[in-house]
């Protein structure tokens, strides 16, 4: 098992726990929810945007970083954390993501990508992938895995599993950077014996934490609930559990729920993108006309450089004229929303008040008030 990374569970809620993941740039308090910098940048903030809005860990990607700027240039540049200018832990996902997205060709050996920047051939392999996260420099790469699309059949979905089992050993064979820690991915589609049998195989390989992969890609809140169980029930309860790819206010509190440590997602910042808000009272969009004249902030609750300065109505003007601003201050709005959720979690569960917590949290959220679902 890597020195990397350690994990402790502090505090226990039923299934629900919070805890410490200690990594060579500090500590994560767990639950925790890792903001997507999918080409080494949260789109439109910068690393000091991350810290004010709470986050202590961000999310990298492997696949991309790979094509641009090339893995030896972030290298030559002092690596991934100065690279971003991050001082705080980062994770990289492998590219297994990628697998879905592109529909690429996979074989045993590993993936053939055309690059989305310039159509070249990229070869991605267990092996390479590893090599490709040493030289990086995150404090914890992830294993490349197969994901397939959901609903999968049976078959399909034991292939992929399977697969990603073998290519788990060959990762951790691999794996040689004292100072990073490569973690496992559970795969099995929503079949719960596919998942079980995963986790455990998975688990027996002895990686220092897990990443449950192939969910939140369209399955039902039931389908996911099932298959976590199986999932969670064959882990470690001593190693830290990341849930991949989950990041909807309902769903994340579900996840913790069920014993889920991490979480990331580009849906609090693509929402942002799109004038789309996230808020504990509801979400909305600021492109609804009665928006305009809103003097108001989103939630005059919210500690957000966004909701302390500006009001409804402008974000809204922001988001019909385009302008690169609106996009960057609905990102820090929704971020903060999406970490205070997470921290009011951790603290629920320190208190042994959990259930209470996520009852309250969709309460106040199904007001809505006059603000009505997202469109």
């Amino acid at each position: 098992m890597s020195d990397a990374v350690h994990f402790r569970v502090e505090h226990r809620d039923g299934a629900a726990r919070a805890g410490v993941l200690e990594t060579p740039h500090g500590p994560v308090a767990t639950p925790a929810f890792m903001p997507v910098g999918t080409r080494g940048t949260v789109r439109t903030l910068d690393a000091r945007d991350l810290g004010e809005a709470g986050a202590a860990m961000v999310l990298a990607n492997t696949y991309h970083l790979m094509l641009r700027p090339g893995a030896e240039t972030v290298a030559s540049l002092g690596g991934l954390h100065r690279f971003m200018a991050w001082e705080g832990p980062i994770l990289t996902d492998s590219g297994g993501y990628q697998v879905l997205s592109l529909h690429p060709r996979v074989d045993e050996d590993g993936v053939a990508f055309r690059s989305t920047y310039d159509g070249a051939a990229v070869r991605l392999t267990p092996e390479g992938a590893v090599t490709v996260q040493e030289i990086l420099g995150p404090d914890i790469a992830m294993m490349l895995d197969v994901p397939v699309a959901l609903p999968a059949p049976l078959p399909e979905a034991r292939r992929a599993m399977e697969r990603t089992l073998r290519w788990a050993e060959r990762a951790r064979r691999a794996h040689r950077r004292p100072d990073q820690a490569l973690f496992g991915i559970v795969q099995g589609g929503t079949d719960p014996g596919l998942r079980a049998e995963s986790a455990a195989a998975t688990a027996a390989l002895g990686f220092p934490g897990f990443g449950i992969g192939g969910l939140a890609v369209g399955e039902s809140p039931e389908e996911r609930r099932g298959a976590l169980e199986a999932a969670l029930g064959a882990l470690p309860p001593d190693r830290v559990r990341y849930l991949m790819g989950l990041g909807d206010t309902e769903g994340v509190l579900d996840a913790v729920g069920q014993g889920c440590d991490l979480f990331d997602c580009v849906w609090p910042t693509r929402l942002a993108r799109h004038g789309k808000v996230l808020s504990r009272l509801g979400d909305f969009s600021v492109r609804r006309a009665e928006a305009t004249r809103e003097r108001g902030p989103i939630d005059a609750a919210c500690p957000c450089l966004t909701c302390r300065r500006y009001s409804v109505g402008y974000l809204r003007h922001l988001r019909v004229t385009g302008e690169m601003l609106g996009h960057r201050l609905l990102s820090i709005h929704n971020l903060t929303y999406t970490l205070a959720v997470l921290e009011g979690a951790r603290r629920a569960v320190a208190a042994g008040a959990f259930d209470a917590y996520r009852d309250a949290v969709r309460g106040e959220r199904g007001t809505r008030g006059r603000r009505g679902p997202l469109p």
